[in-house]
């Protein structure tokens, strides 16, 4: 046994995007077992050649991976903690096919989950397997701001205080933080998925600037700093009703969630009289640049699967939400695409004609009885 029990736990990571190396590094480098899936093989190449990635910035150091691999099976086999590191408009594919492979024992980790990502994950395991008790965890925000700066080699720009976790279902909180404890003390439980769900600032943070700063980023292909540039006073207007429309739909499902001025001075100790200050103050994004073009997930990833998921639970709940859906109209206008109609909706979540209390009842325990029967 190495120096303590934990130590003994078993991760995959899936993903070896900027998230993936960044967290993968970060488990090996502490002493754990870590295998590092990706879809392409060609994408991980120099780091399955060298077995290792090193970090810099506020965490120096190299971590050794004890597998590097394309194949999703191997990835999972004999591990206690799943770590998905990914796009959310790529958890649908992982579910999919993690789904014949994961055990009752595992615990599976959307880092992070965005809008509904551990509900519509387990939403697709369950059609794989009615009888298969997965505990799916969706975690608020990744743990860390950062990049890689090549293949294997990952800056942190700075790690989070703390993160908001909710297992799916919430009845299994405890458990999880007591196995994870040592290894991420950052993580801290939420009530439900639904906490981690609105509180994902993401949806107001990546696309809403992006879409705005449209003609800069294609002018200077990304050469701004994009939080405390791109976002001014008037950027901020439009972020801020965004954020009470998210608001007023996490209220009426009776969940508790910051604002957006609020959780930059919860997460980052970050504070100022306007939404400007707050985010100049926030150190963390101090070195983050724009994206060099507009193909960015901050548009393909944020939209579908944070935006869309509110806009549709808001449609399930009779509320308007004319913002976000102006936003979403945009996205679809510069990509060429319907991204509502391709986003992630009530019914990709389970939650298809459920009432405002049989969802409350379906986070926390996992199974709800309704006029159809038992939904689990």
């Amino acid at each position: 046994m190495k120096g303590n029990l934990f130590k003994e736990l078993k991760f995959a990571v899936i993903g070896a995007g900027h998230g993936g190396q960044g967290i993968a590094g970060y488990l090996a480098y502490k002493g754990y077992k870590v295998n590092l899936y990706n879809r392409s093989i060609e994408r991980i190449k120099k780091i399955k050649q060298r077995g290792y990635i090193d970090l810099v910035g506020d965490v120096v150091g190299r971590g050794i991976l004890n597998l590097v691999t394309n194949s999703i099976e191997q990835a999972i086999k004999n591990v206690d903690v799943i770590m998905v590191v990914l796009p959310a408009s790529a958890h649908k594919f992982i579910a999919n096919n993690i789904a014949p492979f994961v055990t009752k024992d595992q615990y599976i980790v959307l880092n992070p989950g965005r809008t509904g990502g551990a509900l519509e994950f387990k939403s697709i395991i369950a059609r794989h397997n009615p009888l298969k008790e997965v505990c799916i965890v969706e975690a608020q925000t990744l743990l860390f701001a950062c990049r890689a700066l090549e293949e294997g080699k990952v800056k942190i720009f700075s790690k989070k205080e703390e993160v908001k976790v909710a297992a799916l279902p919430a009845v299994r909180n405890h458990e999880f933080i007591n196995k994870i404890n040592e290894v991420f003390p950052e993580f801290t439980p939420a009530s439900s998925v639904l906490e981690t769900s609105f509180n994902n600032v993401g949806a107001l943070l990546h696309p809403i600037p992006t879409i705005l700063n449209c003609a800069r980023i294609e002018n200077t292909k990304g050469d701004f700093r994009y939080y405390i540039d791109g976002i001014t006073p008037a950027v901020a207007k439009i972020i801020e009703q965004v954020d009470e429309e998210r608001i007023q739909v996490a209220r009426a499902l009776g969940v508790k969630v910051m604002s957006l001025k609020e959780w930059l001075a919860y997460t980052y100790n970050a504070y100022g009289n306007t939404l400007c200050e707050a985010l100049k103050n926030a150190k963390g994004y101090w070195g983050i640049q724009a994206p060099m073009s507009l193909d960015t997930r901050y548009i393909y990833e944020d939209v579908p699967q944070s935006l869309v998921p509110i806009w549709d639970m808001a449609n399930h709940l009779s509320l308007q939400t004319p913002t976000i859906q102006a936003i979403v109209h945009l996205a679809s206008i510069l990509h060429n695409t319907d991204y509502y109609r391709s986003g992630r909706k009530v019914i990709d979540m389970g939650l298809e004609g459920l009432s405002i209390n049989e969802i409350q009842a379906f986070v926390i325990d996992g199974q709800v009885s309704d006029s159809r029967g038992v939904v689990a």
